[in-house]
């Protein structure tokens, strides 16, 4: 495979040629009428299984981005760098099973970078500053609409697996030689989601919002303590939690406790119940809420933060969302937030009382 360099900001970065811009290249494909951006070598015998088959380019409108940022506008994709991520695709069956569709390599650009340079206007910005409690509507050109928090684009151990692809490789097993169907334009890749349900076609609006509801804060309550969790849809109450059966399965996570404003806080190991557990039975796995349902955490003095369900309940990597008991603790307990996904422990909030489960709005 042909190697191109590019010197930008005094970085040295190499990039496969299929990066690059290629014009001159109109070869048609038989898939869908594809353009041919880079043809397999059947002779090119690496260690390489991401980069042995045809490279093909996906069609796609202009993107906009709109909503609580102080320079809306177009996005101008030529000004990024592509990133490629690897992903098994699977949706929701009709019977409610898993159902493969195939397994591809995707290139394209990164909802982190795409957003980076936007500068942000929190409505709520006097009552809650932090950026956790923002998230962003993805709309494509017939309407369709999905949610991600933006802690999954910007908190994450692993940056840059929410890209929208312009460009799109079969994985090819090397047996059966199987070619899985093609995407016919661009795409929105999730590429820490079980189930695709949100790797919608031909993204083309991208709105960063903040939850309308208000929500007091008290950053001097003392103790920070509250003695159970209230799950709430709207003005319902789904399950009231309140301790954590001696049965329930735990898991107990090894990490680098690092807050993005304080730093180190701790080594120590967490002992939780996956979240997703807890809410199994209570809120429905399906495409309508893995697209559009968000949870937002709250604890008893306002501190707030926002998941998407799919981050919570769809994820590949079993980088899992922990509910942490502290029992007899009265600073900080009854519950305690751990997603094991992040790279900043400020998700990680104390004394939560609440869950509430609303559509994007």
């Amino acid at each position: 495979m042909k190697i191109r360099y590019i010197i930008a900001a005094g970085i040295l970065c190499i990039l496969p040629s299929r990066f690059m811009a290629q014009d001159n290249n109109n070869t048609k494909s038989p898939d869908n009428g594809l353009k041919l951006v880079s043809a397999a070598d059947p002779g090119d015998r690496n260690n390489n299984f991401y980069d042995n088959a045809d490279t093909y380019a996906l069609p796609g409108g202009e993107i906009t981005v709109e909503g609580e940022v102080e320079n809306p506008g177009k996005v101008d994709l030529t000004a990024l760098l592509k990133h490629s991520i690897i992903v098994k695709e699977a949706v929701l069956g009709e019977d409610g099973k898993n159902r493969f569709t195939g397994a591809y390599r995707y290139d394209g650009y990164s909802l982190f970078d795409i957003l980076s340079s936007r500068i942000l206007k929190k409505k709520n910005k006097q009552e809650f500053s932090p950026v956790i409690d923002l998230y962003v509507i993805i709309e494509n050109a017939k309407g369709d609409k999905v949610v991600l928090s933006w802690g999954e684009i910007f908190y994450p151990n692993n940056l840059h697996k929410c890209i929208i692809a312009t460009e799109v490789t079969r994985i090819v097993p090397s047996k059966t030689k199987d070619l899985w169907p093609l995407p016919s334009e661009r795409k929105l890749v999730m590429g820490n989601d079980l189930l695709g349900e949100r790797n919608i076609s031909n993204p083309v609006k991208i709105t960063v919002r903040t939850p309308s509801r208000s929500i007091p804060v008290n950053r001097d309550l003392t103790p920070l303590y509250s003695p159970g969790i209230s799950i709430t849809e709207g003005s319902k109450e789904l399950r009231k939690i309140d301790s954590i059966t001696p049965s329930a399965q735990s898991e107990t996570y090894n990490t680098v406790f690092y807050g993005r404003g304080r730093g180190i806080h701790s080594t120590t190991p967490f002992t939780g119940i996956r979240l997703k557990d807890l809410l199994d039975g209570y809120i429905k796995v399906n495409h309508e809420n893995l697209q559009k349902t968000l949870l937002t955490f709250i604890a008893i003095d306002g501190y707030r933060t926002v998941f998407s369900l799919s981050e919570v309940m769809n994820r590949c990597d079993q980088e899992e969302v922990l509910l942490i008991p502290y029992a007899g603790r009265e600073d900080g307990g009854r519950f305690r937030l751990f997603p094991a996904c992040d790279f900043f422990s400020d998700r990680a909030i104390k004394a939560i009382s609440e869950i509430s489960v609303t559509p994007a709005e």
